[in-house]
Parts: structure tokens; C-alpha cells; sequence
């Protein structure tokens, strides 16, 4: 005898009496997993009950479906034969969440529905599109396969250990292709001249004589890759901070008054964690006090 268990992408209904239900554990699915299926004619107990079923029962199914969840799903409705007994199964799935059953949105919490709060909604929308939004994973049409620097590329790939071959087969293997183009990714971190397209791709490092930054006492641009103006913007640093030094044996070892770690790790995030979209700089400011 064949037993069936309600889970996070499983629902069992005994009969098509409880359809609306059925609707509402549909989009719990797909808001949860983007996938599910309901079996019509077996107990939530997982015992196979089967029921009556006719061309007219597919029907009701599929129109319910059709006219109560947005936005629009294509299920696939069998009727299936268990232990002898007559069930439907429909099978849904689905990435363009969120779903909306009557006007509602759900999620699927181990075998029950719950429907989502306007925040818990707010962040399903933002998860679902978090790569969209994001700045370097969206092509940059003006690029071409000739704006990249090869010897760049060639640096970068040795330290992750993968072979160079050509230009854009290189960007193939880190990601950095979409449908035949260039991420913006790929143009920032080797374009031989990324300001090319992006003139916000610079840093600017200054050095002040005052809290209120009013003097000024050194300020330089610098323009490149990214990977360019991290080094260009620690070598600014321990430039213009002191150097202090002690002996490790017979060995001289010069010891950055800001610990230099500490200070790359604030420049990379610097970087990272920037919106590109802004016309901007990464701004780096050195306060000479006293």
C-alpha cells in the first residue's frame, strides 16, 4: 500500500472540495522552493483515498488555478492511478515569485501555508532580485574584447590557477560573460582603461592639516583597474603616515604606524562595497594633527 507524506513541496488534498486550499499551498510552493505538487484524492494522514474524476474535475482544476494565482503558472494535471484508485496529481513550477493566490501572498513552513507579512514580502522581492540590482552583474554594451588588458588578466588568472587561453574564453571561466558581452565586472577589474566607460573609476587621496579638512596639504587622482588603485591607494598610505621600525635579529622591519592589514582590509571594502551607479570616487583622507 503506497503512503504518501505531506512536506515543504508536497501537499495532499482527499478530494477537489478542498481546491481553494490547494491553491493557497500551490503558490506556498513556489514562493518557497519555485516548485511543488498536489495530489488530489489522498488523506493528509498520506493514506490514498481516490475520488471521482472526470474530464470536467481536470477542468475545474485548471481554471481555478488559471483564475486565482498570479502571476500566471502552466501546471501539469494527470490523472494517476494509485492502489488502484483514481487521484490527480498537479505539478507546479515557477521563478517569477512572488505568487499571489487570491490576492495573498504565501510560504511554505514544513507542511503548513503562512501567509507573508508585508515586510517578510518586501524582503522576498529584494532576495529575488538582489543579483538584478546589482551594479557589477549587469553588461557593459560599449565594451569590447580589445578594452581588456591581457597581461591583466593573465596576473589574475595565475593566482587563482587557471589558464590563459583567449580574452574572452578567460572571462568565461570567472563569470564575467553574459549572452557574448562583458559584466561591468570585467571592464572595471581589466579593462586596460576602465574610465573609459566608467569615469567614476577613480580614487582620490588627500592629505589635511585639519580635522575640518579646510587645509590642504597634498591631493592626487589616480585612474585604473581596480585591482590598480587598491595598490595605488596603500602605497598613498604608508606614504604619508609614519614608519617606525624594530629589529627582528639581525633585520630591520619597518612597522606602519596603522596597521597595514587593517587599513587594506578598509580600502578592498572601500571598493567592494561602493555604488558604482553614483558619480563618484573612492575617497581616502590622511589627518596630519599636531
Amino acid at each position: 500500500m503506497t503512503i504518501f507524506q505531506e512536506t515543504e513541496t508536497t501537499e495532499l488534498k482527499k478530494s477537489t472540495s478542498e481546491l481553494k486550499e490547494a491553491v493557497i499551498s500551490i503558490v506556498a510552493m513556489l514562493n518557497k522552493h519555485q516548485r511543488g505538487e498536489v495530489w488530489f484524492g489522498v488523506k493528509n494522514d498520506g493514506t490514498v483515498a481516490g475520488q471521482q474524476i472526470s474530464d470536467k474535475t481536470i477542468r475545474d482544476i485548471s481554471k481555478t488555478i488559471a483564475d486565482n494565482i498570479e502571476p500566471k503558472i502552466f501546471p501539469i494535471i494527470e490523472q494517476v492511478s494509485v492502489d488502484t484508485k483514481q487521484c490527480v496529481k498537479v505539478q507546479v513550477v515557477g521563478k517569477d515569485h512572488p505568487y499571489y493566490a487570491y490576492g495573498r501572498a504565501y510560504i511554505r513552513v514544513g507542511d503548513e501555508d503562512r501567509q507573508l507579512s508585508a515586510r517578510e514580502l518586501e524582503n522576498l522581492i529584494l532576495a529575488k532580485n538582489r543579483d538584478r540590482l546589482r551594479w557589477d552583474t549587469e553588461v557593459c554594451d560599449k565594451a569590447l574584447f580589445d578594452d581588456i588588458g591581457p597581461g591583466k588578466l593573465k596576473s589574475f588568472l595565475k593566482l587563482s590557477n587557471l589558464k590563459f587561453d583567449t580574452v574572452p574564453n578567460s572571462l568565461e571561466k570567472l563569470n564575467l560573460i553574459r549572452d557574448g558581452k562583458m559584466l561591468n565586472a570585467a571592464v572595471l577589474c581589466f579593462a586596460r582603461k576602465p574610465e573609459k566607460f566608467f569615469p567614476n573609476a577613480r580614487l582620490r587621496c588627500a592629505v589635511f592639516g585639519t580635522l575640518d579638512t579646510t587645509v590642504t596639504l597634498d591631493m592626487k587622482d589616480f585612474y585604473g583597474d581596480v585591482f590598480a588603485l587598491i595598490n595605488k591607494a596603500e602605497e598613498y598610505v604608508l606614504e604619508h603616515i609614519n614608519i617606525g621600525m624594530r629589529l627582528e635579529g639581525l633585520l630591520r622591519v619597518d612597522v606602519p604606524e596603522i596597521d597595514r592589514e587593517a587599513f587594506r582590509e578598509a580600502i578592498i571594502n572601500a571598493f567592494c562595497h561602493r555604488d558604482y551607479r553614483e558619480y563618484d570616487s573612492v575617497n581616502i583622507a590622511i589627518l596630519k594633527i599636531g
